[in-house]
């Protein structure tokens, strides 16, 4: 249950992206039709940040070192972007224009109110 519930958040998450930063773009015409394609988005992008990021972690270490932690903002960027290019490769109506600002802005957005929701969902470990 807890793993629909964070899925259900992501997908939240990426739908206030698309409303709020131009270059994040979801078409689909029906409301249905961008519930499923966020949802499936959501999937994607969780997939992706649970195999890939921990290799960038230990890979990459000396330089979240050096940058004090500021390359996670661009490792995040660029994890959103390779997200959007998955959904585009799959059909999935969800594109991300570019980098600066979309990709590193989305990424963003998508970090913070996904960590909002999670504040204020009980995870039932409580």
């Amino acid at each position: 249950m807890g793993i629909l519930i964070r899925l259900l958040i992501t997908a939240v998450s990426l739908w206030i992206a698309t409303l709020v930063i131009d270059g994040i773009d979801l078409t689909s015409d029906t409301t249905a039709g961008k519930a499923g394609t966020l949802i499936a988005v959501a999937v994607i992008f969780g997939v992706v940040n649970a195999i890939l990021r921990p290799i960038i972690k230990v890979l990459g270490c000396g330089l979240y070192v050096l940058t004090l932690g500021l390359i996670a903002l661009v490792v995040n960027g660029l994890l959103f972007m390779l997200t959007s290019w998955i959904a585009g490769e799959v059909g999935l109506g969800f594109h991300v224009d570019g980098f600066w600002p979309a990709a590193l802005l989305g990424a963003l957005l998508v970090g913070v109110v996904s960590w909002v929701l999670n504040m204020l969902v009980p995870d039932g470990d409580d």
